[in-house]
């Protein structure tokens, strides 16, 4: 507290009341925020019963780990929606890390006509819902591509985003040119550049690029709703809806699901936790 809070009041007990109650503020802040995981997590111990909307409560009054066995045996496709999830997030994580990485390099180091108004555009599309851009893509992918319930459909939409296209950018322009300049006078090709020389000093965009995109697609629900009827090519966020009925739900196997799903990103955010704070100032490059 002393580091972070100015001690002007030179009487300590006033100051050990203010640091007191700034930390109740906090715990309170901070449960808040943490209520809905609790709720997950302590209602995945529930039983496995049918519950109407009005007879939940805080906590189950039984805790029993027949919900995980239910979340399994709920279809036999329960594994299969884990597997279509990481196959189309890894999908989606590897291609942004190649086409929106080189994207931003043509940007940012490569001299082309129409590079400015096309990257504005660029720009342009970051402001654009998620959700207006669903319509002409489901007309697209589905109507006239006819690739529904595919992996294509789930992974094509997104394999290069206008952010990661952007954030790439903001990182490779702040490599010297002079690096570039005197690799081209060695006669190394732009492709060469970009694999020996400019991929190596971007390790830590690529990271945060990858830990995002990943984390994203893992958690996306509206995209592969619209594009999966058949329960085989569910993944695992829509899969989870199958556990609620017209008039009621099966609450606890839902959130056994649920706090399955959400492992692989705990796992993540821990590991690589470096990676997630410095990707908060990286796109502030100045370009």
């Amino acid at each position: 507290m002393r580091g972070l809070y100015s001690l002007h009041l030179h009487n300590p007990v006033i100051c050990r009341i203010r640091n007191a109650l700034i930390g109740i503020f906090l715990l309170l802040f901070a449960a808040v925020i943490l209520f809905p995981m609790i709720y997950m997590v302590a209602w995945s111990f529930g039983p496995d019963r049918e519950m109407a909307a009005n007879s939940y409560s805080i906590f189950p009054g039984i805790w029993t780990l027949e919900s995980y066995y239910a979340f399994f045996a709920k279809s036999e496709y329960t594994v299969r929606w884990l597997y279509n999830s990481f196959v189309t997030s890894a999908a989606v994580m590897v291609s942004n890390v190649i086409f929106a990485s080189m994207a931003g390099y043509a940007f940012a180091k490569i001299s082309f006509k129409g590079s400015r108004p096309l990257f504005s555009l660029i720009l342009v599309a970051m402001m654009i819902p998620y959700q207006v851009t669903q319509v002409p893509l489901y007309i697209l992918i589905v109507s006239r591509l006819k690739m529904g319930n595919s992996y294509a459909a789930l992974i094509l939409p997104g394999c290069a985003t206008a952010y990661n296209i952007f954030l790439s950018k903001q990182f490779f322009s702040s490599i010297p040119s002079a690096l570039i300049e005197s690799a081209k006078i060695d006669g190394a090709s732009q492709l060469r550049i970009f694999y020996n020389l400019v991929l190596p000093l971007s390790k830590t965009v690529l990271a945060v690029m990858a830990i995002n995109t990943f984390m994203s697609n893992w958690n996306t629900f509206f995209w592969p709703f619209l594009v999966t009827s058949k329960e085989a090519m569910y993944t695992i966020q829509v899969g989870l809806k199958t556990f609620r009925f017209a008039n009621g739900t099966r609450l606890s196997p839902m959130m056994a699901g649920a706090t399955i799903s959400t492992l692989p990103m705990f796992i993540l955010f821990f590991s690589l936790q470096k990676y997630f704070l410095e990707g908060v100032t990286i796109g502030a490059v100045k370009g």
